[in-house]
């Protein structure tokens, strides 16, 4: 997980590291006003985006004066970065620089440890500097049960400064960073550049903290601090609904369920000179649900002019729609409510299993209401997920009438010859018996309803009660 600027320098500063003045605003206004509030000739305004790369986009610029100020911020506020719209930026006090400074610590894969990264080329695309001077940058593995005491942060920081008092400065900088890295468990925490000022003092002027995704649960007061764009914001919804997706750039939106088989798809689309739009593996278990929770995925992409579906159906198993029987009092009070509840287990039932067969009677406001959901939910599903099924207790002069409504009318060979004033009850204890669920609307101890439920509880059926 990323954050933005003025958070990490938030970080830094409880940390001890120092870092200059800011202010975050989200208007052209309140940046005048922080300017005029800080009383300094000069002020750096840098645009609040989770990317990189904001300097060259025009995205921080050095104003000394209200007017540029005002303008500035209005021409950055508009703009976007890399198609990330610029919202809010940092209005920072301007830092006379002596020199510029590259530390960052990271996880090397190699050694399976943290690595401290210097550089005396601080504030350029380190990147590049590795590229093109790799003698530049200073490498040091960080022994896990040592970790960073004070005699090899000093001799760290002697790489960089000869000096006693900036190397004594820097190796605390080194050390309170450390701490950040591996209290919070980040992947990343970066400082380019770190400024050596004309007065001797050692600043993070920029800052950069990037969290191991899988430990927030632990932090979740960093996991607070989230501020997802709208890809994100697709991704964490795909990864709710069970899927893996990654947003890319092409026109070719792509439906896989396995995620080599997804990889060997985009492959093969590269290799006949198309540009896959995603990653989408919608996993093993397939069902209609879910390919219909993906292709709306796919299609809320503009660029996406065509899908691809790749099911392989060696991994995609069967499985018999999971049965559901519903049960409630004759008489509603509210309506509203009892619809509401219905929706909610409806669709968590099809998230759940896929396809769902409702078995439902026809006695009173209860099944009804329930119907009417139910046959809203297929109209969005289809048959392939849902089936409505009518259990009658015995014969009715409509029977014909209701096959244009229900997907299918069972009335159990084992009510025949039970008298009509008990053929309800026996039907209801039929409903529980044969489904694997009962959903139940009780809002009483009396009546045929609540006596379902307490049989369906002898029996140790899965209820949901609504």
């Amino acid at each position: 997980m990323k954050i933005h600027e003025y958070q990490a320098k938030e970080i830094f500063s409880k940390y001890g590291i120092p870092v200059e003045r800011h202010t975050l605003c989200r208007t052209a206004a309140g940046v005048l006003a922080a300017y005029r509030r800080m009383g300094t000739d000069r002020v750096v305004i840098k645009a609040q985006v989770l990317t990189g790369g904001r300097g060259k986009a025009g995205g921080v610029k050095l104003v000394n004066n209200t007017e540029d100020a005002y303008q500035e911020a209005k021409n950055i506020l508009g703009m976007s970065i890399k198609g990330l719209p610029v919202n809010q930026v940092l209005v920072s006090e301007a830092v006379d620089i002596a020199a510029e400074y590259y530390v960052s610590y990271t996880i090397d894969r190699n050694t399976r440890s943290v690595v401290l990264m210097m550089s005396a080329s601080g504030g350029m695309d380190i990147e590049e500097v590795a590229r093109q001077t790799p003698e530049k940058i200073i490498r040091y593995s960080i022994n896990p049960f040592i970790g960073l005491p004070d005699y090899l942060a000093r001799r760290f920081a002697f790489s960089l400064f000869p000096q006693m008092e900036q190397a004594g400065k820097m190796a605390a900088i080194l050390q309170e960073l450390y701490k950040i890295f591996m209290e919070n468990d980040a992947s990343l925490v970066e400082v380019n550049p770190l400024a050596l000022t004309k007065k001797g003092t050692l600043m993070a002027i920029d800052a950069k903290i990037v969290f191991d995704d899988n430990a927030l649960y632990r932090h979740p007061e960093i996991h607070a601090l989230f501020d997802p764009t709208e890809e994100e914001r697709i991704e964490a919804d795909a990864k709710d609904k069970g899927f893996s997706y990654v947003h890319m750039d092409g026109n070719i939106g792509c439906m896989v369920n396995g995620a080599g088989l997804a990889m060997a798809t985009m492959d093969m689309i590269k290799l006949y000179g198309g540009q896959p739009a995603n990653f989408l593996d919608i996993g093993g278990s397939s069902n209609p649900v879910k390919v219909i929770e993906a292709m709306k995925l796919l299609l809320q992409d503009e660029k996406v002019k065509v899908v691809l579906i790749n099911i392989f159906g060696g991994i995609t198993m069967f499985f018999a729609p999971y049965r559901v029987a519903l049960i409630g009092h004759r008489y509603l009070e509210q309506i509203h409510p009892v619809e509401e509840r219905l929706d909610e287990e409806i669709q968590q039932l099809l998230h759940t299993h896929g396809a769902v067969d409702f078995y439902i009677g026809r006695n009173g406001d209860f099944d009804i209401v329930a119907g009417s959901r139910i046959k809203a939910a297929m109209e969005n599903c289809g048959s392939d997920c849902i089936n409505l099924i009518l259990v009658l207790p015995y014969m009715v002069a409509h029977y014909n009438d209701f096959r244009n409504y229900y997907s299918d009318i069972i009335i159990p060979p084992s009510l025949e010859n039970i008298h009509p004033k008990s053929a309800i009850s026996m039907r209801n204890r039929w409903l529980v018996d044969h489904t694997d669920c009962l959903m139940a609307y009780v809002h009483s101890f009396s009546g045929g309803a609540a006596a379902c439920y307490g049989y369906a509880a002898i029996r140790n059926k899965t209820t949901i009660l609504l």
